[in-house]
Order: C-alpha cells, then sequence, then structure tokens
C-alpha cells in the first residue's frame, strides 16, 4: 500500500503512520533499527529496492530523504509505502524543499523508532565528514560508497583522516568474499610466511586499495599493485598473488561469478566469487550495529601504507 501526503507535516506524516498500521494491520513490532537513507531522486528507488530486499533479514523503518531543488517555497512532500510495497519493512519518502530542505535532522528525528539503533546510508554522494555531518551525527553506524564518489581514492584518504567508530564503506563490504577466501587458505598448510603480495585490478576502483592495506596490514610484507581495465564483468580485483619461499597462492577472477585457485603442486580449482550486489552489502553491514573495528584498522593504519604504491 502507498500513501501520498503533499504539503505536509512531520506529525501528520505520524499520524497516518498509526492510522496506516490501526487499518491495515501492518505493526511497527520487531523493527531492530531505523535505516536512514540520503540520496539524490535518480538513485532513490534502487537503494529503496536494495533496502526493501535487505529488510527480510533486518526488519526496518526506512526513511528516505530524497535531495531536492533548495531553491523554492518550502513545503514538505511524503510518500509512505507498507506491506507489499515495502518488503518487511514500512518506508517514508521525504522531498523536502526551500527552507525545509536545509535542516535534514529536523525531520527524521520525529519519525525515528524509540529506542532503536539508527543507521545511515548515503548510496551516491556523501558528506566529505559523514559523522559530523546533519544525519551522521544521530546514526550509530554510517554507510558511505567510496565507488560513488567524484573521485575514489581521495575519498577513502577523507575517510582514513576523519574516521569515527561506526563508520563504513561498500568499497570494504564487497570485499568479503576475497577475505575469507585468502584467510581460509592460509590457515592451511604448509603454514609458510607470505613474503610479498601482487595486487592486479582496475586501481580506480577502491576495494582493490583496501583489499592491498588489508594485506599489508595482516602480512606485513610487501604489496604491489598493477592496474586492469574492468572486463568481462570482473569488478575491482583481478588476480591476487601470494608469493612464498616453498609454495605460491594465485586466485584470478576473469569472470564476474566464478575464480580459479592455482597453488604450487596442486590442480587448478574453481572458486565461487561473485561480484556483490547491493542489496548483500547493505544486508552485511546491518549485521553489524558495533563499530567493525577490521575496517577501523585498514582505514586508519593500512591505507596510509599503500596509497603511495606503485601502479
Amino acid at each position: 500500500m502507498i500513501v501520498d501526503l503533499p504539503e505536509t507535516t512531520v506529525s501528520k506524516i505520524s499520524r497516518s503512520l498509526v492510522q496506516m498500521r490501526e487499518q491495515g494491520g501492518a505493526v511497527a513490532l520487531g523493527r531492530v533499527l531505523t535505516l536512514i537513507i540520503q540520496t539524490d531522486a535518480k538513485s532513490a528507488e534502487a537503494a529503496i529496492e536494495a533496502a526493501n530486499a535487505a529488510s527480510r533479514e533486518h526488519p526496518s523503518r526506512i526513511i528516505v530523504l530524497v535531495d531536492t531543488d533548495t531553491g523554492t517555497d518550502p513545503r514538505l512532500d511524503a510518500e509512505i509505502r507498507v506491506g507489499g510495497d515495502a518488503g518487511a519493512s514500512e518506508v517514508i519518502i521525504l522531498r523536502a524543499y526551500g527552507e525545509a530542505a536545509t535542516h535534514p535532522q529536523s525531520l527524521v528525528l520525529g519519525l525515528l523508532l524509540p529506542d532503536a539503533p539508527v543507521v545511515a546510508w548515503w548510496p551516491n554522494a556523501a558528506p566529505a565528514v559523514v559523522s559530523e555531518s546533519a544525519i551522521g551525527k544521530i546514526a550509530t553506524r554510517r554507510i558511505t560508497d567510496a565507488l560513488s564518489q567524484k573521485d575514489p581514492a581521495e575519498f577513502l584518504e577523507q575517510l582514513s583522516e576523519s574516521y569515527s567508530p561506526g563508520d563504513s564503506d561498500f568499497a570494504w563490504t564487497r570485499l568479503t568474499l576475497w577475505r575469507a577466501q585468502l584467510a581460509a587458505l592460509l590457515d592451511q598448510p604448509p603454514y609458510e610466511p607470505v613474503e610479498s603480495v601482487e595486487i592486479i585490478g582496475d586501481l580506480n576502483n577502491p576495494s582493490v586499495l583496501l583489499l592491498a592495506a588489508w594485506l599489508k596490514v595482516q602480512l606485513d610484507c610487501p604489496v604491489r599493485t598493477e592496474h586492469r581495465e574492468d572486463t568481462a564483468g570482473v569488478k575491482g580485483v583481478y588476480l591476487v598473488r601470494l608469493f612464498r619461499n616453498g609454495s605460491d597462492i594465485e586466485i584470478l577472477r576473469d569472470q564476474s561469478n566464478v575464480a580459479t585457485l592455482s597453488q604450487t603442486n596442486h590442480p587448478p580449482k574453481d572458486l565461487s566469487l561473485p561480484v556483490r550486489s547491493l542489496r548483500d552489502c547493505l544486508a552485511e553491514d546491518l549485521r553489524r550495529l558495533g563499530p567493525d573495528l577490521a575496517f577501523e584498522k585498514v582505514i586508519t593504519s593500512g591505507l596510509p601504507l599503500v596509497t603511495g604504491l606503485p601502479k
């Protein structure tokens, strides 16, 4: 069910939510968090679709702040979606104009679920310092996407300098499967130290930089990167080689969903290593409502060690 509320107020939106729950039987019980999405009109529906899918794992109230032209007369338009139009959540879409758009915090405070964590997500352009932004100040978890920024590498460097516990980025979340595979391989014999690492991938993709930073921190060895354009649906990381004294490890992903594992004295083996969707990344980040200590170490300590690597 979708209800439009043109030229409305926050209090009217709250009353409408109560009426819709009473009339339609939709309840807010079981909602585990409030997800605030701040995005532009072009990306709003894709973000809502991903949030609705993720809400089946994390039932939530989703508040979407759609950026509009602030040069018009002050006005607040809203849209409420519940039931089949909102997955396992309830979606409130806010479009503020003029003076009303300059105070996003006041628009959402009256709509937050009581005693529930607040997660903020910027699917595209994000504030320079998310923890100090109007929405970031009320969120315990703040999710950005460096890949969607004008200069992804510069954004990561800014995030490294301004990091605050609770910050997260999809460039890191997209590496979860890579990190799991590499960690599992190094947990198997022979337990030889890694002497050096080579990473080939699209160096315009921030995930490549973060993988290099993670391996630098974890293995404390030289890490070399080489640029390769994305091809055949391969995003970011194309190949990782770990050089050891007696045996080497290589993971090559030259397809979008399958990688080939090669090890010294072992036959090649196929691995499932799909490119992660927006829904997968969001669902994973919502599982952790506290600070991600691994990401904190990589972004603050590891990234400065690799941003000057030869390309």
